[in-house]
């Protein structure tokens, strides 16, 4: 523990406490850093970010670490930590803000607050100093400082604009019209990397929402080309550096077009979405390669992720130990390694063969290495099939396969003679509920029952923890015996859907019972009557504004999941109401649809089971 600690010290968040050693005056987000401003005249400085999130650590070392920057920011402003996973309310408010301000997002996010919270300037990480026409964060808090001194009434009165830019609602009386979901397709081919599957350019994130979106419309219109990107795109995903190829689960995201090189956080949330997409894969094409994934991935979780009384951690960072440096802290350097390494550690023809399948090579195989962070290091990724190292080998493809799976035993078991990265230890009620979800399904596609006692574990786990049933009301975030934070919209409705999988699973009323409670107090909570949709947070007098998110991305928009759950349990409750429920609120997004369908494919694939047609989950 740093010799002198500021107030985040006792605080829950994993994020925060890595800052509470800065000589930074932070306080959490709450009334007395308010107060404080009001009372000093000062502007508030608000810094929100993730334990796990690599430019996050750059920040705080070059910035917020350093004694006089440090002193600038306790002499003008009032800092503020915010950990967006803990809030994701704030960090939704504000990263709306920071996209108007400077067009662009991202964390850590830098905002700069009136004594009111009203967003005048924005921005995402910032170097110390400036360099090369960008401007350093020394200079800008100076500039910023000067300018609400001197222009107050300017910065007052633009602050006011940005409120209600974001406080604007999206009234409609139109409907989705009935090509959306082909429209949405269309745009998606039309995107559609066909070497290396996925969409766009890079750096290209896993959007499980879209493959959901695909492999549905392929079973319901039997179109091969939907079921072709999405196999495709899957596969390219699963043989890159993307997915752990040794100790199985998905990182964040990949920084080319090819899934090669990932920004190495491991998010659960990713984890429960993407083998819930690969069990679907499976469901849909029978190659065992998808539910190989999905399995790598359940064991991941089931081994390092857990916690004992049930219940799933929240992440792995980014950045690690330099196993072969250890004074040395960087990216990706716990799932790095020599080409030395690996022939140290398996005999000789296993390497020959583990290295040809797995592209490594003696000087490195990352070419692009602006930070120097993989220099003479490889990147495990699978570059030749089994049937092609069977050809080149003279073996036949089982033996390949046995001698990988050795292989791959033997180099997991030496890394875990290293240092792990950092655990975000919280445990998040919706990343949970999606995950449940997984698991359930996993345990009758896969035949597996100890995914199903995994699942039971941590619905047990957040009913015990996280759920109050005088008040009806689930609590975000658990940690070190405690928990804490109101839920959010995602959190009922992603454990909703989880248990409402548990329920297909098990057929044990309480879980369908629950489920049905937890909606009742969501409409309670979030239903916006007169918008027709549900905000993401519940009433919170110290944010300007609630919204609604209208993109299905690393996370599904809240309203998605929530209009699926709807039509379901209309379905298993015999209730007309939550189905009409539910067509107003897939209604209201009918502009957004209109605008850019592929903003939201979770909610189409929810449009179009409307008609209460489920597909099933049977191989």
């Amino acid at each position: 523990m740093p010799e002198t600690t500021n107030r985040l010290i006792a605080e829950k968040s994993p994020y925060l406490l890595q800052h509470a050693g800065n000589p930074v005056d932070w306080y959490p987000w709450g009334e007395e850093a308010f107060a404080r401003a009001r009372q000093e005249d000062k502007p508030i400085f608000l810094s929100i970010g993730y334990s796990t999130c690599h430019w996050c650590h750059v920040m705080a070392h070059e910035s917020f670490e350093d004694p006089e920057i440090a002193e600038l920011l306790n002499k003008w402003f009032v800092s503020i930590k915010v950990d967006r996973e803990e809030r994701p309310d704030i960090d939704q408010m504000y990263m709306a803000a920071t996209h108007v301000l400077s067009g662009a997002g991202g964390w850590p996010m830098s905002v700069f607050l009136t004594h009111d919270g009203s967003p005048f300037y924005a921005g995402t990480y910032f170097p110390p100093q400036s360099a090369h026409q960008r401007p350093g964060f020394a200079d800008l808090l100076k500039a910023l400082n000067d300018a609400w001194q001197e222009r107050r009434m300017d910065i007052e009165r633009a602050a006011i604009q940005v409120v209600a830019q974001l406080a604007r609602e999206d009234k409609t009386t139109a409907t989705i019209p009935a090509d959306a979901p082909q429209r949405c397709f269309d745009l998606l081919a039309g995107s559609y990397d066909a070497k290396h599957g996925g969409f766009g350019q890079a750096p290209k994130f896993p959007r499980p929402a879209v493959f959901t979106f695909l492999i549905d419309r392929h079973r319901r219109s039997g179109k091969e080309e939907a079921k072709s990107i999405a196999l495709h795109s899957l596969r390219k995903m699963a043989d890159g550096g993307m997915y752990d190829q040794l100790g199985g689960g998905f990182h964040r995201y990949s920084v080319d077009d090819r899934w090669f090189v990932p920004h190495f956080e491991k998010m659960l949330y990713d984890q429960g979405q993407l083998a819930g997409v690969y069990l679907d894969a499976f469901v849909l094409s029978g190659d065992r390669q998808f539910a190989r994934v999905a399995e790598e991935t359940f064991a991941y979780l089931l081994r390092d992720m857990q916690h004992p009384a049930g219940g799933f951690y929240a992440a792995e960072d980014a950045d690690s130990v330099n196993p072969y440096a250890p004074t040395e802290h960087s990216e990706g350097a716990f799932y790095l390694w020599t080409e030395e390494e690996i022939r140290s550690r398996l005999a000789p023809d296993t390497a020959e063969l583990f290295c040809f399948t797995h592209g490594i090579e003696k000087g490195g195989n990352v070419d692009h290495d602006p930070h120097g962070e993989f220099t003479g290091r490889n990147i495990l990724h699978r570059v030749h099939s089994d049937l092609e190292a069977a050809k080149r080998f003279d073996m036949p493809p089982a033996e390949v396969e046995a001698q990988l799976t050795a292989a791959k035993l033997a180099l997991l078991q030496a890394r875990r003679t290293r240092i792990r990265p950092h655990l975000d230890d919280k445990i998040v009620t919706g990343w949970n509920g999606l995950l449940l979800g997984a698991l359930a399904r996993g345990s009758r596609i896969l035949q597996d029952p100890s995914l199903l006692k995994a699942a039971g574990r941590t619905a047990d786990f957040i009913e015990e923890n996280l759920y109050n049933p005088a008040s009806r009301t689930l609590m975000r975030r658990y940690r070190d015996g405690e928990a804490g934070l109101a839920g959010q919209l995602v959190d009922y409705a992603f454990l909703v859907s989880g248990l409402l999988d548990l329920y297909q699973a098990t057929h044990e009323p309480q879980w369908l019972r629950w489920s049905e409670t937890l909606t009742e107090e969501q409409i309670n909570l979030f239903w916006h009557d007169s918008g027709g949709y549900f905000y993401d947070s519940a009433a919170d007098a110290s944010l300007k504004v609630r919204l609604r998110e209208v993109y299905d991305g690393a996370e599904p928009a809240g309203n998605s999941v929530a209009a699926h759950n709807l039509l379901r349990l209309a379905r298993l409750r015999d209730r007309d109401d939550w189905h009409q429920l539910a067509l107003r609120l897939m209604d209201s997004f009918a502009e957004t649809v209109a605008h850019y369908p592929p903003s939201l494919p979770l909610l189409l694939t929810a449009w179009q089971r409307r008609d209460g047609h489920e597909l099933p989950d049977e191989v």
